[in-house]
């Protein structure tokens, strides 16, 4: 580890670009990202959240952009949906991509699940279903919940399906880790199979951890990822404040992790919460990082954290009312050096081939530069998602500087 101060304390500038580094912003792009690029990419980020809104790219697809540039997105096909797979899907934070060795450390959290019942989902009573979809997938192969409800009508409600019985029956089986997901289909459906056929043998034959040893292992990871985090924001990122199954064993693991000299307690400017710095931390003088970030970033999921480290107010507005959003549907912080300089409201229309910025807003101390550097961010983004120009809309105070910006590159 490198320091400009003791290992007790931390500047919030540090602090900023510890965790730029260990999210994998200073690593160097390949000029064609493989495989091995994705896997050292999803090393730093620990998983992929997944999202279904698609009106610029699915959320999963986007933190591999921010950090290996443009890429072939059948790369994190071939990850989550062949074998040998590198990554499968589960509650992990949210629905995640997470690697597959990750499985058996998940156990104690499908075995809670399992012990609450399928009643939990909102089922009948009767075990039945639950129990036939499974010997139907068993038999069948691998098949989606509306393979399997054999054409019952769906309605539409409020901002998703509503979920038929079936459906309800095959998440009770894939949180409880008797179904696991084989791939999403075209329609962006979850397609279930039986772990066996998904996960690799020698995966699955490992040894079940304790739950303590589980717990340390999920802290460790999200310790890497995040370089120096709070414990909150530690648990946070597995999700484990809301897994009975690991959280009365956070504190415990926490603190052996800290005994063993991986994790050091340190304080951090401007933190309220004590904070722990991973053993194998970087802190660089500077970060060079340029960098569109879609809303389910590691880097910015927590908004607490995002503010604490950039000073950046940040709230996604998808469920808020058009009327009353500030800065629009879909929008993406802008990471220039170690800084966050702005955010910008994005669409792609397909059917034009534009990416279209709706909106465009600077933060208070943005350099001058900030449009010129957004512009080349954008027009990448838009040439990865095979979108042929940028059309920029009239909101935001930075809308007429990267209006200025496009004339003058055109």
């Amino acid at each position: 580890m490198s320091s400009t101060s003791s290992t007790g304390s931390l500047s919030a500038a540090q602090a900023r670009r510890i965790t730029l580094v260990a999210q994998g912003f200073r690593d160097a792009r390949h000029q064609q990202p493989t495989m091995r690029t994705l896997t050292r990419t999803v090393e730093r980020t620990g998983l992929l959240q997944i999202d279904s809104v698609n009106v610029l790219q699915r959320a999963h697809f986007m933190p591999l952009f921010s950090r290996m540039g443009p890429y072939d997105v059948g790369l994190l096909d071939r990850a989550s949906g062949r074998a040998p797979r590198r990554l499968v899907e589960y509650w992990a934070h949210c629905a995640a991509y997470m690697p597959v060795e990750l499985w058996p450390v998940m156990v104690h959290r499908m075995h809670h699940h399992r012990a609450r019942g399928h009643k939990w989902f909102g089922l009948p009573d009767d075990p039945g279903l639950p129990r036939a979809l499974l010997r139907e997938i068993e038999e069948g192969g691998p098949a989606t919940a509306r393979d399997l409800d054999d054409g019952l009508p769906r309605t539409r409600d409020n901002w998703g399906w509503n979920w038929s019985n079936t459906k309800k029956a095959l998440e009770f089986l894939f949180f409880a880790g008797q179904l696991s997901v084989a791939r999403r289909n075209a329609a962006f459906e979850r397609v279930y199979d039986l772990p066996e056929r998904v996960i690799p043998r020698s995966i699955l034959e490992r040894p079940e951890p304790t739950v303590l040893e589980a717990a340390r292992e999920l802290l460790r990871r999200a310790a890497r990822s995040y370089g120096v985090a709070t414990e909150f924001d530690l648990r946070d990122y597995f999700r484990m404040q809301e897994s009975a199954a690991h959280r009365e064993h956070v504190t415990p693991a926490l603190r052996s992790l800290v005994d063993d000299g991986e994790l050091l307690p340190v304080t951090v400017e401007g933190w309220r919460r004590p904070a722990y710095l991973h053993r194998d931390v970087t802190i660089p003088r500077k970060v060079h990082a340029r960098a569109l970030l879609s809303p389910f970033d590691p880097l910015v999921w927590r908004r607490e954290r995002t503010e604490a480290l950039f000073d950046f107010f940040y709230r996604i507005e998808i469920y808020v009312p058009e009327a009353k959003r500030v800065h629009g549907y879909y929008v993406l912080p802008f990471l220039l050096g170690d800084r966050i300089v702005a955010r910008v409201d994005l669409k792609a229309d397909r059917a034009g081939r534009l990416l279209q910025v709706l909106g465009a807003y600077a933060e208070p101390a943005a350099p001058e530069h900030t449009a010129s550097q957004l512009l080349e961010s954008l027009r990448e983004l838009a040439c990865w998602l095979g979108l042929d120009d940028v059309r920029v809309a009239g909101r935001g105070d930075l809308a007429p500087a990267l209006r200025v910006q496009l004339r003058e590159a055109d």
